[in-house]
């Protein structure tokens, strides 16, 4: 049975979905992709204690890793890209061409960014941390400002003009 709570957070409203697998989803402004909530059913905290507990941490600046059982579902190449991008390291960005190149093609940049764009577990699943090949912000499901906002808190707060782009080619 899937479970979900709503919490507030600096970057606005999160919902969060999982299951006895683990967590399923993070969606912005209370919005989600999985199945509506049946009527009737509760939503709890109590399942998400130690997701709720990191996220603060992380957005109190004292997370640079989770540790959460995750759950996503998506295809074999939307779990591979997704398990890379969280290989991506804590303040700092890569971009769609690296991940492809990790991957082993070089030419699947629009399927890595499709991929990207449908992580249901952003945050925890950095895809944030992905920039374009000039380093200018690309889309993100909750929209560039949150995007900023995420990457500046990672920067220690530096605005984005001061901290460059800070393109590496992550986990080399």
């Amino acid at each position: 049975m899937m479970a979900h709570c709503e919490i507030s957070t600096p970057i606005g409203a999160l919902r969060l979905a999982g299951d006895e697998e683990g967590l399923r989803e993070i969606a912005f402004g209370g919005a989600a992709r999985t199945a509506p909530i049946p009527p009737g059913e509760a939503s709890s905290l109590a399942p998400f204690r130690d997701v709720i507990e990191q996220l603060g941490e992380y957005f109190a600046g004292r997370r640079t890793r989770f540790q959460v059982r995750l759950a996503p579902r998506g295809t074999p190449f939307q779990l591979r890209v997704w398990s890379l991008l969280r290989e991506i390291p804590y303040g700092e960005t890569t971009t769609y061409g690296e991940i492809a190149r990790r991957l082993g093609n070089p030419n699947a940049c629009r399927a890595v960014g499709a991929a990207n764009g449908r992580n249901p577990i952003p945050v925890i699943i950095p895809c944030h941390r992905v920039v374009g090949t000039d380093g200018s912000l690309t889309g993100f499901g909750g929209g560039l400002a949150i995007k900023d906002a995420l990457l500046a808190l990672e920067s220690g707060g530096r605005s984005r003009a001061s901290r460059g782009t800070g393109l590496l080619p992550f986990g080399s």
